[in-house]
């Protein structure tokens, strides 16, 4: 998902989202540790939409505090 995707997305499904991403991250890493991973970059694709998504998760934070 792209980053304008994710800001659509509610408080609710964010973090729905962002629980789904870590547990494909979880999947991702046991695959790449018994070296049934074909594509690594994938690796690196689920970090930065965890990433994104906390990212947004602060700003949303932030503006509440602020209000």
């Amino acid at each position: 998902m792209k980053i304008d995707e994710l800001r659509k997305l509610n408080d609710s499904e964010l973090s729905e989202e962002l629980e789904n991403s870590i547990k494909e991250h979880m999947d991702l890493r046991f695959k790449s540790a018994t070296m049934q991973l074909a594509d690594f970059s994938q690796l690196g694709k689920v970090k930065k939409r965890i990433a994104r998504i906390k990212t947004i998760m602060t700003e949303r934070e932030l503006v509440r505090l602020i209000q």
